[in-house]
């Protein structure tokens, strides 16, 4: 599959040149979403956690004190280091990172309590794949957690805000509707999902500081959330404030435990 191997580039390539500015952004670091994420996943002291394409590090630093062992997979080398740097910054010694495939995890069936990924979803081309992988290293009556941002349910704005970060960030796959990330939830075995939300804010200047569009494509991208703030053609809350744009995205944090067989 050609556009499977030009896509796994594209990340690659993409997520070298964030893993910095993405890393320390502080719309990522937030501790109160961090907080949601980790009380949606009921972590006790003897938990074993997954966080599939881990990124820098942050989500499993943040599990680090409430469990046993906390591991990061991605396949990007450049954030691993940045989260091997935020486990010394953070004196956590309890996370080990691993490079790797997210689409077939080298771990045996039910290798975690808790397996969670945040904002890798739609960067995948196959998400259900990934979505049954995470539930077949989680151990039954473990918990599978997905954390990500959603498109909405009106199939014109959706298109439209996909477009828009598919510019922004051409390692873009799709930005699924809300109903889409429940539908794979059923579609991996999983019962019904918790959930919780909260918003992704911020400036578009400052999204676009850790954003490496095609050249041109800036000018474009914002134009497309000024015209959003008259018309909402993309479905999301976006304000301006004479020069500075301000946007909401939706993020919704889905968790549901593993059946027994």
């Amino acid at each position: 599959m050609p556009g499977a191997n030009h896509h796994d580039d594209l990340i690659l390539e993409q997520f070298t040149r964030q893993a910095t500015v993405f890393s320390t952004a502080p719309a990522i670091t937030d501790e109160d979403a961090l907080g949601m994420i980790i009380a949606a996943a009921r972590p006790d002291p003897g938990d074993t956690v997954l966080d599939v394409a881990c990124g820098g590090g942050i989500v499993v630093c943040a599990f680090a004190p409430h469990v046993r062992h906390a591991t990061g997979i991605d396949v990007t080398p450049a954030m691993l280091e940045r989260a091997r740097v935020l486990a010394a910054e953070k004196q956590v010694s309890n996370v080990s990172w691993q490079l790797g495939d997210v689409n077939s995890l080298p771990y045996d069936d039910g290798s975690f309590s808790i397996v969670v990924t945040r904002f890798a979803f739609h960067h995948l081309l196959d998400p259900c794949a990934v979505l049954q992988e995470m539930v077949r290293v989680c151990a039954p009556r473990g918990r599978v957690v997905v954390v990500d941002t959603c498109a909405s349910e009106d199939p014109a704005k959706a298109a439209e805000f996909n477009r828009l970060e598919k510019l922004r960030d051409p390692s873009h796959a799709r930005n699924l509707t809300l109903a889409e990330l429940k539908g794979l939830f059923r579609a991996a075995g999983l019962p019904e999902p918790q959930m919780t939300s909260y918003e992704l804010r911020g400036e578009v200047e400052g999204l676009l500081s850790r954003s490496f569009p095609n050249p041109g494509d800036r000018v474009k991208i914002i134009e497309m959330f000024r015209a959003s703030a008259a018309d909402d053609r993309l479905g999301v809350p976006v304000r301006l404030d004479g020069e500075k744009v301000h946007y909401a995205y939706p993020v919704t944090i889905l968790a549901a435990e593993r059946p027994l067989p």
